[in-house]
């Protein structure tokens, strides 16, 4: 059977695959990721980190699987915090005459 080719155009996979609601995803996904690098930086099993987190261990392996619809993005920020990091959220203009953009940044956890 063959593969159909998916034309990346938005610089999100959501997007480009028609998802609806597409920039939250991207942003959950990216936290997510966020989450996973903490959690391997302190040496932590995920039953340590559902502990720290407050998230069920089932849920946080779902959630690093890239599992994230029930998660609203205040519980994946709070995870963040209960795992000691800091979330800091900037607000800015955007460059020239595009729309608004939502990014994660995060510094090395090693």
């Amino acid at each position: 059977m063959p593969r159909s080719k998916t034309k990346l155009t938005h610089g999100n996979i959501f997007a480009d695959i028609g998802t609806p609601n597409a920039e939250e995803h991207a942003l959950k996904a990216d936290v997510a990721i966020k989450i996973g690098m903490l959690i391997e930086s302190k040496k932590i099993s995920q039953t340590q980190a559902a502990k720290l987190t407050g998230i069920s261990q089932p849920d946080l392996s779902r959630l690093l699987r890239g599992h994230f619809e029930g998660f609203s993005m205040d519980r994946l920020f709070q995870a963040i915090l209960l795992l000691g990091s800091d979330v800091e959220i900037t607000l800015k203009r955007p460059v020239g005459n595009r729309q608004g953009r939502v990014r994660v940044l995060s510094e090395s956890f090693t």
